[in-house]
């Protein structure tokens, strides 16, 4: 059934790629930008874009674009899951496959720094624009913002970041920032996730842009999070990360930052939609039930 479906997209965009826009524009949105319990959690799917094919052990899982989008349609109908977060490919053909309908949309703004390149620091905008957001009637941009003290592309970057959130607040739509301080180790791009590093690159991600009014931030679950997320006011939500290899212990430490006030949710993509038992529907409903169980004010409830 799903392969029919897909192959209508196909179709579609070969032969009436203007139903993409028109698919946008009668689209019902979500009624709230968070859910009735104060809470929000969308699925992330935007690695592609990077060049981010591996989830897990299996290094080119997310190549399926046939899998991906089955996978993701099964998370978005699960209860409890709010919205998505993708590049523009990944939104369209969901939006032609119609699982975007009453929910959260947030478009990946800048993914020209792509992984494992020379220029990876270099993080170019080369998804949505804030104009393009608001014209597909989606509800937000997300950035990614990795600070590197050793490479000079991270000033181009920063700016960047800063002018796209002043153009989301323009247009009230919200400004999704994950940040990071990071330094090339052997040649490769590595996060410092050190609690002193996250403080420092949430402390710069929220004084970005002419106003933080609408911004939000997209971060990771480190040692010491009650003092990470006192570094800043701004709404949080978690990041999902990599497919874990002990899932338990990832769910403890989600439930524990899942308690603090800023924090309002998740953002996670591998790590529930390529499960190690490959159950895509209970690695949503157990991320989703965290809330019920440790998140602000009994989400979902």
């Amino acid at each position: 059934m799903f392969a029919d479906r897909l192959a209508e997209v196909i179709e579609t965009r070969a032969r009436r790629p203007e139903l993409v826009a028109e698919a946008a524009a009668r689209r019902p949105r979500a009624p709230s930008f968070l859910s009735p319990g104060g809470t929000l959690v969308l699925i992330a799917a935007d690695h592609t874009a990077r060049g981010t094919l591996r989830a897990g052990r299996l290094m080119t899982a997310m190549a399926d674009r046939t899998s991906l989008l089955e996978r993701l349609c099964v998370a978005l109908a699960r209860p409890g899951v709010d919205g998505v977060l993708g590049s523009a490919d990944v939104l369209e053909d969901l939006l032609l496959l119609g699982a975007l309908d009453g929910k959260v949309v947030i478009g990946s703004m800048n993914r020209g720094g792509l992984a494992d390149t020379v220029f990876e620091i270099d993080d170019r905008f080369t998804g949505y624009d804030a104009p393009a957001i608001a014209r597909m009637g989606f509800d937000g941009g997300k950035m990614l913002l990795r600070i590197d003290p050793d490479d000079p592309a991270t000033a181009a970057t920063l700016q960047a970041c800063a002018y796209a959130v002043s153009d989301l607040a323009a247009r009230r739509l919200v400004a999704m920032i994950e940040p990071f301080i990071s330094h090339r180790v052997e040649g490769r791009v590595r996060n410092d996730l050190s609690p002193e590093a996250m403080m420092r690159a949430i402390a710069v991600a929220s004084g970005l842009g002419t106003t933080s009014a609408y911004t939000w931030l997209k971060v990771p679950v480190v040692a010491d999070m009650e003092r990470v997320m006192a570094a800043s006011t701004l709404p949080a939500l978690l990041l999902g990360g990599e497919v874990p290899d002990d899932p338990e212990s990832a769910y403890a430490g989600w439930r524990k930052a899942l308690r603090l006030p800023n924090v309002k949710g998740l953002v996670a993509g591998r790590s529930l939609l390529y499960p190690a038992d490959d159950d895509v529907a209970t690695a949503v409903d157990t991320a989703v039930s965290l809330l019920l169980s440790g998140g602000p004010a009994a989400a979902l409830g």
